[in-house]
């Protein structure tokens, strides 16, 4: 009974862990990456859902404000089997559109305004953190097990 419990509520179950590089170029649009895959039991994963996702802050104190933006996201559908105490490794390639403020776009396009941009955003307190995140649905668990790492975008 209480071995069902745990399998159901994913408990010694898959394990998913991504591997990235720590800085990766905003310019390329790609993020390329490893997922793996591990789990006391024998386990069947349905899918997985790869996403890379920007959360937006701007303002100070009282007034701050934050947004959640999805640049990116691959679902990998295919039935795969991880077999109990083996590790298994998928790489990945997660292609985003970039998304640039109309201020962006005016300091990339001149070095003197370039400065003027940066201490404005500086003066806001806006600032961009970015995570990918890594989903697995997972035959016969309720709990989805899942993975998620921050990297930096230059």
């Amino acid at each position: 009974m209480f071995g069902k419990v745990k399998s159901w509520l994913g408990i010694e179950g898959v394990k998913l862990e991504l591997d990235l590089p720590e800085e990766l170029q905003y310019r390329d649009g790609l993020v390329t990456g490893k997922l793996f895959i591990s789990s006391m039991n024998d386990q069947k994963i349905t899918s997985i859902q790869i996403k890379l996702i920007e959360k937006y802050s701007r303002g100070n104190k009282e007034s701050k404000l934050t947004d959640e933006y999805q640049l990116g996201e691959i679902e990998l559908v295919q039935d795969i089997q991880v077999p109990a105490n083996k590790k298994i490794q998928l790489s990945f390639e997660l292609p985003f559109n970039s998304r640039k403020s109309d201020m962006d776009d005016l300091g990339d396009s001149n070095i003197i305004l370039g400065g003027i941009v940066k201490a404005a955003k500086w003066l806001e307190g806006v600032s961009s953190v970015y995570r990918v995140e890594a989903t697995a649905k997972v035959e016969g668990v309720a709990l989805d097990p899942f993975d998620k790492k921050l990297i930096v975008l230059l």
